[in-house]
Formats: C-alpha cells, structure tokens, sequence
C-alpha cells in the first residue's frame, strides 16, 4: 500500500502520525475488500497536510456522499 508514503519519512511528526492513521484506516477498508474513494484520498491528503481539521473532513465526506 503506497498511499501516503511520501509523508511517512517527513520530518514533521503531526503529518507522520496522521498519515499512518489514514493508512491504517484505509487498509481497514481493504480488508473488507473496499475501495475507498479519490475524494477520500484527496481530503485526507488535505488533513495530513493540516489545511483542514478532522470535523472538515467529516462535513466534506458527508456531503460527498449525499451527493452519491
């Protein structure tokens, strides 16, 4: 799994540690054999990043998937 690889060497720990969350979370999903979205993707990249918060996140999963 090589989703956010590029942050798991970074020098800052915040966006370290989130980055294994989210692929944690994500390879959750795998084991269920699910796929998760390149929306999700892009939003956790964006909270890794710290340009949003995790209750950010949740509102634009949620309307994200309203939409679906």
């Amino acid at each position: 799994m090589n989703v956010f690889e590029e942050y798991l060497n970074s020098e800052d720990l915040e966006k370290r540690e989130r980055a294994k969350l989210w692929r944690a979370s994500i390879g959750l999903q795998a084991l269920d054999n699910l796929r998760v979205s390149n929306v999700l993707i892009e939003t956790a990249r964006k909270h890794i990043e710290g340009e949003i918060s995790m209750n950010e996140v949740s509102r634009l999963i949620d309307e994200y998937y309203k939409k679906e």
